[in-house]
């Protein structure tokens, strides 16, 4: 599968904004899906006012995906949250989301987890190692970093995304390799 990623572009609002409207997405990522929602959660990144960079996903020149890469050092309080799971500056996130309902359940969010992992290497040659939590009842996004050679290394509370949420969260880490 041939990935590439871009910064995300106001254009894209209207695209990521159904996919926000998907119940596989709806009921992961809790963000609105007008206009008005979609531009007040990711006009900022897209305008480079926000440390975390968001990423259009397309494979083989079609948008599939939502890729966000963040530093815990500028997300203090949730970095706070995991505590000693996030040790260091150079400790980074992502999230991430497959948009069409057609496009879950084939391996796609396996796929480009790992080809954006191989885009953050080499474009954030600080970044020591990846920590992220998925609620626990997110088993596709758990068992996509998984599949992507992501560790699980602890189960934790964590303010969860949507409210209806337990706070359980499996926290998972992908070191750097080493050259």
């Amino acid at each position: 599968m041939g990935f590439t990623f871009r910064r995300l572009a106001r254009d894209d609002f209207a695209l990521l904004g159904r996919w926000l409207a998907y119940d596989h997405v709806k009921r992961w990522w809790h963000h609105g899906h007008t206009p008005d929602e979609v531009e007040a959660d990711f006009g900022p990144s897209a305008d480079g006012d926000e440390p975390g960079h968001d990423y259009l996903a397309s494979l083989d020149g079609r948008p599939v995906g939502l890729v966000q890469f963040a530093y815990f050092r500028d997300y203090p309080d949730y970095a706070d949250e995991l505590g000693e799971l996030v040790d260091g500056d150079d400790v980074a996130t992502i999230d991430y989301l497959v948009g069409e309902p057609g496009d879950t359940g084939r391996g796609i969010g396996t796929a480009m987890i790992r080809a954006f992992v191989g885009v953050v290497w080499p474009t954030y040659p600080d970044v020591t190692e990846l920590v992220v939590p998925v609620h626990v009842d997110n088993r596709a996004s758990w068992s996509a970093l998984r599949s992507a050679g992501f560790d699980h290394v602890a189960t934790v509370d964590l303010e969860p995304d949507n409210p209806a949420d337990t706070p359980h969260h499996h926290v998972h880490r992908l070191v750097r390799p080493r050259p």
